[in-house]
């Protein structure tokens, strides 16, 4: 069974479509990077996957469910700059919220919650900075910091968008041992706007510029697949002025 499945998917924003017609099958326990330049609907396709988006044509399955049913399967981490990091609350209880999926949100976190936050910290190397405010970390930190968060929830699909934004080299390739560490309990799914080194690091690449150009292992990219991508916005304007 496919982790995600998505069928002639179509997003708009204000009515311009910002997707068109993306079909993509995505199989369990592999990483999964949609790569594409800024303002290429990468975001939008993943917002739509975990449903936080209206689609106006084609369909969203997770593992054969609608979006709508299968929603406790996701943990989603959005983007740093949607984050709001000077509310004042310690690493421990950003992460101790995200149990609040298995335990309800007007129920307080037992000792069993507790127990797997520090272990969620200590696996990202942040259980030291438990008492620390969010606000007062590096950007590498955060993001850490953050993927305990999403680990809590237990799921067995993790999203992320823009994760290696503002971070370090070094920290980017702890996070790629980390994910690596994870995938053979989790389906993962990066967005990315950059063509680099860590292509590598996926099973599969979408590379997406409002319509999906290709889905292939990051071995099989060629010099035109990825002009189409990087210039694909002018591609289809001309098609559709046909």
């Amino acid at each position: 069974m496919n982790a995600i499945e998505t069928k002639n998917l179509t997003v708009s924003y204000d009515r311009q479509p910002v997707i068109r017609g993306v079909s993509i099958e995505i199989k369990e326990k592999q990483i999964v990077g949609i790569i594409g330049p800024n303002g290429a609907g990468k975001s939008t396709l993943l917002k739509a996957m975990v449903g936080l988006l209206p689609i106006d044509s084609g369909n969203v399955s997770i593992f054969g469910k609608a979006v709508s049913d299968a929603r406790h399967l996701i943990a989603y981490i959005p983007q740093r700059s949607e984050i709001d990091w000077d509310f004042p609350v310690t690493v421990n209880d950003v992460v101790t919220m995200g149990r609040y999926k298995k335990i309800g949100m007007f129920r307080r976190p037992k000792k069993t919650d507790h127990e797997i936050a520090r272990k969620s910290l200590r696996e990202v190397g942040m259980l030291q900075y438990s008492d620390r405010s969010i606000g007062q970390l590096s950007g590498g930190q955060q993001q850490r910091v953050f993927i305990a968060r999403a680990l809590v929830q237990q799921t067995p699909i993790l999203m992320l968008d823009e994760p290696f934004v503002g971070i370090d080299a070094t920290t980017e390739k702890s996070i790629w041992q980390l994910l690596h560490k994870l995938k053979g309990q989790k389906t993962i799914i990066v967005v990315n706007h950059n063509l680099t080194e860590s292509i590598k690091n996926y099973d599969k690449v979408a590379l997406i510029n409002q319509r999906l150009i290709a889905y292939c292992n990051p071995k099989l990219l060629n010099q035109e697949i990825i002009q189409k991508t990087y210039t694909g916005r002018l591609t289809l304007l001309e098609e559709l002025q046909q």
